[in-house]
């Protein structure tokens, strides 16, 4: 009996130690640099509002924060060392709803989507269908009839990119004909200007210089709400009933402490609110706000059982 009293003893206090032992870190937070791992190359909105968040960080609080690009394997290598990572805060990850929720589902991943805790959602992502200005179809629905008789071919991100089967989703339900479809690592006005494509799969950020000197157009986009930019453009929910939506938020590892995540979420907050970040959302009709963890967590949830129902439709 004393031994094992002894035992609950040492259990005990060592539990307490830790205890004390990650207050102390998260009052501290941060005493060492962070990483921010966007898995994607540099140049797109969550890479461009990332880095505001980063250096948000480093200005309040004097340690310094900054973004390492980690492409490869559709986002799932730079998120695969976000979850094998110290759950400290040191290291967290900028993430698009795929990385959670369809690439686990999948398979694709090495890691479960309980791997890690959600600080917040920023970014509803201004993804759009678009294709060149001199097309003879400026909709889904001039599209379809146009595929009947012409082979028309999609540049997407990669067959386990929410858009890419969301996108072939709308072209099932919609009679729109696919004659082939590739996936590249940037869909810029360079993949339509050269013939690559004759329809991507993109977002805003990446297409800006051909949008705006109107060599390009759009035919829906997979927002919430019409762009701010674009606002005769449908949105995919208006024009087939599909209302799936993207989003990009800030993750960590699991077990790490609430206060390191709320301080890394009010940071977000105020970065999200510079002039920088406002005028973005004015040229490229990003969607940012702030979804709080909790409530972010919810939505995933939701969203992983609306892959799960995606990848069932498409077996």
């Amino acid at each position: 009996m004393k031994k094992s009293a002894s035992k609950l003893v040492k259990f005990v206090s060592g539990a307490a130690l830790l205890s004390i032992a990650v207050s102390a870190t998260a009052a501290n937070y941060p005493n060492r640099p962070v990483r921010f791992i966007v898995p994607w190359p540099p140049g797109d909105l969550e890479d461009v509002l990332t880095r505001a968040i980063a250096e948000e960080m480093s200005k309040q609080t004097g340690v310094p924060a900054s973004v390492v690009n980690k492409p490869g394997g559709g986002g799932v290598l730079g998120a695969t060392t976000v979850a094998q990572s110290r759950p400290d805060g040191s290291v967290i990850g900028s993430f698009v709803v795929d990385l959670v929720t369809s690439q686990v589902v999948g398979g694709n991943a090495p890691y479960t989507a309980d791997d890690f805790e959600p600080v917040g959602i920023f970014l509803d992502y201004p993804f759009v269908l678009a294709t060149k200005a001199d097309a003879p179809y400026s909709n889904l629905a001039e599209l379809a009839n146009y595929s009947k008789s012409h082979d028309i071919s999609l540049g997407h991100f990669g067959y386990q990119a929410l858009p890419t089967a969301l996108t072939f989703k709308a072209a099932d339900q919609e009679g729109i004909k696919i004659a082939a479809d590739s996936a590249f690592d940037a869909l810029d006005c360079a993949t339509l200007a050269n013939g690559d494509a004759d329809i991507i799969n993109t977002t805003t950020q990446l297409i800006l210089p051909c949008l705006d000197s109107g060599d390009v157009k759009l035919l829906t986009s997979y927002t919430f709400n019409r762009l701010v930019t674009h606002p005769d453009v449908p949105t995919l929910n208006e024009a087939t009933g599909i209302a799936q939506t993207l989003w990009n938020g800030l993750f960590v590892p699991k077990g790490t402490p609430r206060e390191i995540k709320e301080k890394i979420a009010a940071i977000a907050q105020d970065a999200l609110q510079t002039p920088q970040v406002i005028e973005l959302q004015e040229t490229t009709g990003a969607g940012v706000y702030w979804t709080n963890m909790d409530d972010a967590a919810k939505v995933i949830e939701l969203d992983y059982a609306n892959a799960q129902k995606l990848a069932q439709s498409a077996q």
